[in-house]
């Protein structure tokens, strides 16, 4: 029998379905016992610390329940982001009424105890989070962050044509930065190879304690906004007085929905039949405005007679009540029996079949929709052979390259064999971070109109996403991308990687909760490029100086992060094979984009990639015995300035034992008691020996080596790295004002080894006429030094083993 979605008998079971939901909602932020209130209510069972967010539910759970209703009225391949931070209790409540709770987490069964069991473990010791968490079935966005949302839910739709992200959005959220500048998402998304996404603006009036902005603007205001950034808004009130009994709302809303479906669909239909990719046009994508109070359906007025429902006063737990103050006890029992939960459970505590028949089937649940859980179909990338794209290398030094470029030609046939499920996202500096050979298949996606020659390589349908300047849409875009199984990367200047610091921070707690629930496919890794480097950032001078990010990944747990600095472009290809064909991590690589002298042959970069170090036999002059001193770099500058300072070391003092440790794979250095990958201490003191002194040049702060060497034996560490010394300066002095150039690395050497404190006095002097020079050149010819820029790696002529 046929089903009429739009009749008056649905509406009223839809009504009945959103009342249970708000029933377990509100059941969740105060029971622990006693889930249907069938015994008096007691301090046994409430929570001592009832802890959580009510402003945003019964909205939430009253388009949940529409989206339902869409699903099922035009068989949808849909799901849901719940934008609002700290509304928990929606998805949680709509996936234990669609049964695919009980089956993730069988303890939580569908019946009396199981609902007790739903309702103490929220934001409960050793329960469940207060917002959308990996633990959610149903989410890829961790609701406690205002902002990405509207990104995620695009990320996702890129390249799934038949999804339709129905992205809620908090009107809090929306007076974000990121928030604002993901509505320019519609300028990018392709009617033709990508999905839809349905934002749903939950207006409803307030934050934590102030009003919001878009509340107190006019639908007029409202409309010319949202149509100016591509979007066709559509609107939506609630009935007054706000009760419970909202049909008129639900013929409303259910036109509203109705209507932008088939408005998505028609676009796409239309673009489908009658152009290609390459020629689709822009649209303008249908999104819902829904007002409605704060609060809503809950306490209307406090102790002292000021408003709940409709204030900001309603934003977290409305009432008062808890084990340790029962006074609201009466209050709270009327407010769960308005949703007259006798006509949604029976005596066993299990849904009512009319109500269970309302939520979609199997895979069209948005609790258990694939995509939300890996992806749909997702496929490891196919990559091609990096060592077909490696230089030739005979000698050190002697051939110069671009990294960047090199790497970009490997890109290049990445994105070839990977059609459907790799894409390059960044904030407009993929030509500047000349990744060049990545436009000889692909051009920047991008719908406005396009206006050729002075618009160039743009395209309606690219690989790469990289037009709008905002790295905070650009990572959301690629962790929507990653979350839903495909594969990419996110490259910028170093210093604005930063921007994104609290979203790379989210993402890994994501990464660690998801990984401890069995249930959760894995996620490809998500890359994160940071090239235009502190060390050569010569023309934009002190503000573009920040390799933070560095510190700031290491901090968090091992197993998820990987920091690798490749010194040329075959240890950079190696890198980019090892990262890019990784899961479950965040692949920190910082890498040059300007002329450098390429170091090592393929073996030896490769080499360097799988043992994350290594002993450099060319470079070092203690011939297998115990050196003078070990010298060791982690960076392309870094790498270059310490072989320069070996060389001098070695024509001043050929006697000199030089051990040279190239690093590539950072956190490989770590003490396996803090990090699983680390090398042991007799690996590590075979390379660093257990006292002689260390000279590490590193590329980024220095408190992550000195952190490492701490619990290793040897403590007579010297690490030169960047000191937060800049200025709009040349590439060379950048490193001399962080004393990480060849002459005070070489200072540091004569220094640290005792028996050259005497005869090294004239050296050191020499290295500081040296930088004397460096200082009146670059001064008087804006330039650096010829000894510098025309410097050549020579091969060192080794003293015969004793």
């Amino acid at each position: 029998m046929a089903v009429d979605y739009d009749s008056k008998s649905y509406f009223e079971k839809m009504q009945q379905y959103w009342n249970t939901a708000n029933y377990l909602s509100v059941g969740q932020l105060f029971l622990r016992a006693n889930p249907l209130l069938k015994k008096p209510l007691t301090s046994k069972d409430v929570k001592v610390k009832p802890i959580g967010h009510w402003g945003t539910i019964a909205s939430q759970n009253f388009v949940y329940t529409h989206l339902n209703r869409v699903i099922n009225k035009y068989d949808l391949n849909m799901f849901y982001i719940e934008g609002s931070g700290h509304g928990g209790q929606v998805m949680v409540s709509n996936s234990y009424m669609d049964g695919s709770y009980s089956e993730i987490y069988p303890k939580i069964s569908q019946d009396e105890a199981g609902m007790a069991r739903l309702f103490k473990q929220f934001s409960f010791p050793g329960g469940i989070a207060s917002h959308a968490a990996p633990e959610t079935p149903g989410s890829i966005h961790e609701g406690g962050e205002l902002g990405y949302s509207l990104s995620h839910g695009v990320g996702a739709i890129f390249d799934n044509p038949d999804v339709i992200a129905a992205v809620e959005i908090g009107d809090g959220e929306s007076e974000t930065g990121p928030l604002a500048g993901s509505w320019m998402s519609s300028k990018f998304i392709n009617p033709v190879t990508d999905g839809a996404v349905l934002p749903i603006i939950n207006l409803n009036g307030y934050k934590i304690a102030n009003p919001t902005v878009l509340a107190r603007m006019t639908d007029e205001d409202i409309t010319k906004y949202f149509e100016g950034m591509g979007w066709k808004p559509r609107f939506v009130e609630t009935n007054m007085p706000y009760g419970t009994d909202q049909m008129e709302t639900h013929e409303k809303l259910a036109k509203v929905m109705d209507a932008s479906i088939e408005e998505i669909k028609a676009i796409q239909k239309n673009a489908r039949e009658n152009q290609t990719a390459e020629t689709a046009t822009e649209p303008k994508w249908p999104m819902i405005i829904f007002r409605s109070p704060k609060g809503w359906t809950g306490p209307k007025k406090n102790a002292e007679g000021l408003p709940i429902e409709g204030s900001f006063r309603a934003h977290q737990v409305p009432i008062p009540l808890s084990a340790n103050d029962m006074g609201t006890a009466d209050e709270f029992v009327e407010w769960m029996k308005s949703y007259k939960p006798e006509e949604s459970f029976d005596e066993n505590g299990t849904l009512k079949p009319y109500l269970r028949e309302l939520a979609p089937k199997g895979n069209k649940r948005m609790s258990t929709n694939p995509i939300t859980n890996g992806g749909i179909d997702p496929k490891p990338l196919d990559l091609p052979d990096y060592r077909d794209y490696a230089l030739d290398i005979k000698t050190p030094g002697a051939t110069e390259n671009e990294d960047m470029v090199v790497w970009s030609e490997w890109l290049r046939d990445v994105t070839k064999r990977n059609p459907n499920n790799f894409r390059g996202f960044g904030p407009d500096e993929t030509w500047s971070n000349r990744l060049w050979h990545l436009f000889d298949v692909t051009r920047r996606q991008w719908m406005p109109n396009i206006n050729p020659p002075y618009d160039e390589y743009m395209a309606h349908y690219g690989r790469l996403i990289d037009s709008q300047l905002s790295e905070h849409q650009d990572e959301g875009w690629l962790e929507g991308y990653t979350l839903t199984g495909r594969h990419g990367f996110f490259a910028t200047y170093e210093a604005f990687g930063r921007v994104v610091d609290s979203m790379l921070t989210q993402y890994f707690k994501w990464l660690r909760k998801a990984s401890e629930l069995e249930w959760r496919n894995k996620y490809p890794a998500l890359n994160f490029i940071d090239s235009s480097t502190v060390f050569q950032q010569d023309h934009n001078g002190y503000t573009h100086q920040d390799p933070g990010m560095i510190t700031h990944l290491s901090e968090k747990k091992p197993e998820f992060i990987r920091e690798y600095f490749p010194a040329d472009a075959n240890t950079l290809l190696a890198v980019g094979n090892e990262a890019f064909d990784s899961y479950e991590r965040i692949n920190l690589i910082t890498t040059s984009k300007h002329p450098r002298p390429q170091w090592f042959n393929i073996d030896e970069a490769s080499n360097l990639v799988k043992n994350g170090l290594g002993y450099i036999d060319w470079a070092s002059t203690d011939n297998g015995e115990e050196p003078d001193v070990v010298m060791a770099s982690a960076g392309v500058e870094s790498t270059l300035e310490t072989l320069a300072a070996i060389s001098i070391l070695h024509k001043r003092f050929p006697e000199m034992k030089i051990r040279y440790i190239n690093v590539v794979d950072l956190l490989k250095l770590r003490n396996p008691e803090l990090d699983p990958r680390g090398i042991s201490d007799k690996e590590f003191d075979q390379l660093f020996t257990k006292d002689k002194p260390v000279v590490f040049a590193f590329h980024g702060f220095e408190d992550i080596i000195r952190t490492i060497f701490f619990d290793r034996h040897n403590k007579n560490v010297h690490v030169h790295g960047y000191r937060e010394n800049g200025d709009i300066t040349t590439p060379f002095d950048m490193r001399v004002l962080n004393q990480l150039d060849r002459f005070n690395l070489s200072k540091e050497v004569v220094s640290d080894i005792p028996e050259y404190a005497l005869k090294g006095t004239g050296f050191i002097q020499d290295m500081n006429n040296m930088l004397d020079k460096h200082d009146h050149y670059i001064r008087e010819y804006g330039t650096d030094l010829p000894e510098v820029e025309n410097w050549k790696w020579e091969p060192l002529r080794k003293p015969a083993k004793k």
